[in-house]
């Protein structure tokens, strides 16, 4: 894994070092990562695949943004002493709820600060935001980990966001539920970019049969084009690392699991990347799509 994961970044680097377009200073890249319904391992794949950007070379910051079921820090076997209701409250700062996880990867738990965000005052949400936009300078890519199915505090960070990551699996509801939650943020009239992640295959012809139904019903009945990031076998590792509280990719780091997040976030990295949909890009741009959501 160690050796894969060096030649990725060497390969990353040279692309970088070409000249091609990458995520530059004060633009950091939102991205939300969401389901139609729980239990896919959306949370899992989420921290994992922060984990293997972070191997390649990027800044990374995982916001677990799951109101009620927030759980990045158990999953890492870590104690959070702050969260976002500190922010909130005016207890802390960003810098100061930014807690190290595994391998050094910042993240911010959620608590119950997040259902509190999505009623602040305009004055609080204006220091909400300078607090967030403090980060635009640092980070390449700010990745929230929403709740599953259609709430409407997920929907909002879906629609603010530069990109969504629709995590399901190979069972029909998990399927059904990744179509509706496309199809209901495609009808609330904003053009929310979304790619695929089928978590829990066999292998590669399963992957292609679960996503061959949702983007061709998604291109048949909403004219919309839903690519395929890729896929993550069904791999017995896994629970085992949620049971050690330690990420499956840092436990079992040789495992299908492992590899396939980590080609995952290679194949991101040297895949065009979606256009803003404004021309507010980075941190500044989704708090001022937030901002209009929240009101």
């Amino acid at each position: 894994m160690n050796d894969q994961a060096e030649t990725l970044r060497k390969l990353v680097s040279s692309r970088v070092n070409s000249g091609e377009p990458r995520v530059g200073k004060g633009a950091a890249r939102i991205l939300t990562v969401s389901s139609g319904k729980g239990g896919v391992g959306k949370s899992n794949f989420t921290l994992n695949f922060a984990l293997a950007l972070k191997t390649l070379g990027c800044k990374v910051l995982l916001f677990d943004a799951d109101i009620g079921m927030a759980n990045i820090d158990v999953l890492m076997g870590v104690r959070s002493r702050y969260n976002l209701y500190h922010l909130l409250k005016g207890e802390r700062d960003i810098n100061e709820i930014i807690e190290l996880g595994t391998q050094a990867l910042p993240f911010i738990a959620g608590g119950s600060g997040l259902a509190d965000l999505f009623s602040l005052s305009e004055a609080d949400l204006n220091i909400f935001t300078s607090q967030i936009e403090a980060l635009s300078d640092e980070m390449d890519y700010i990745i929230f980990d929403t709740g599953a199915g259609l709430s409407k505090e997920t929907l909002k960070f879906i629609m603010a966001a530069d990109e969504c990551l629709v995590v399901t699996t190979p069972e029909p509801t998990a399927i059904t539920d990744a179509y509706a939650l496309i199809k209901v943020v495609h009808g609330m009239e904003t053009e929310a970019n979304f790619r695929l992640v089928i978590n829990r295959v066999t292998g590669e012809p399963e992957a292609k049969q679960v996503a061959d139904k949702i983007s061709l019903v998604a291109q048949r009945f909403l004219d919309m084009d839903i690519p395929t990031l890729g896929y993550i076998h069904d791999d017995p590792h896994v629970m085992q690392a949620v049971k050690k509280q330690i990420p499956f990719s840092v436990a079992f780091p040789g495992c299908m699991a492992a590899r396939d997040v980590q080609r995952l976030a290679f194949q991101y990295l040297n895949v065009p990347q979606t256009k803003p949909r404004d021309t507010l890009s980075g941190i500044k741009g989704f708090m001022h799509k937030w901002l209009k959501l929240a009101k």
